[in-house]
């Protein structure tokens, strides 16, 4: 999922809302979502890592600064326009690790950390999206339509 980075060539570049000449995926779903918000029709704009949220880390106690993935305005089905910040994350990011595994090993302790801090994050970014009228969606794999 991490390994597959690099900088986005948008071929719409007047669509994206910052320096189109340094776009970057840090996974190959990043790109791919680029990729769609590049090439839809009813995307009018789009920027990935532009703008960040505050946060507080539930690790530290201390404000940090969230960068989410993508900001997208586009038209729906209905042709309504509509602003979203998107989140792209493997599903099994989305899930509470096991609470009381059999061993208690440094990756099942970094996955709860992640999972801690994700949660302050995404709590963050829909109380930023529900003052801004706009919503927040974590795309997983699924949404992504990857197998």
């Amino acid at each position: 999922y991490m390994s597959h980075h690099g900088k986005y060539l948008p071929r719409h570049p007047k669509k994206y809302k910052g320096n189109p000449t340094n776009i970057v995926y840090r996974s190959s779903w990043e790109k791919k979502f680029m990729n769609w918000c590049d090439i839809t029709e009813s995307v009018s704009e789009w920027q990935s890592e532009e703008f960040f949220i505050p946060y507080r880390s539930p690790i530290d106690g201390r404000v940090h600064r969230y960068y989410p993935d993508f900001f997208v305005k586009y038209k729906d089905a209905n042709g309504k326009r509509r602003t979203m910040v998107v989140e792209v994350k493997p599903k099994k990011e989305t899930k509470m690790p096991i609470t009381n595994p059999k061993r208690r090993t440094k990756s099942w302790a970094y996955s709860v950390r992640t999972y801690a801090v994700n949660q302050a994050k995404w709590k963050a970014a829909r109380e930023y999206c529900k003052d801004h009228n706009y919503e927040f969606k974590i795309m997983t794999e699924h949404e992504l339509g990857i197998r």
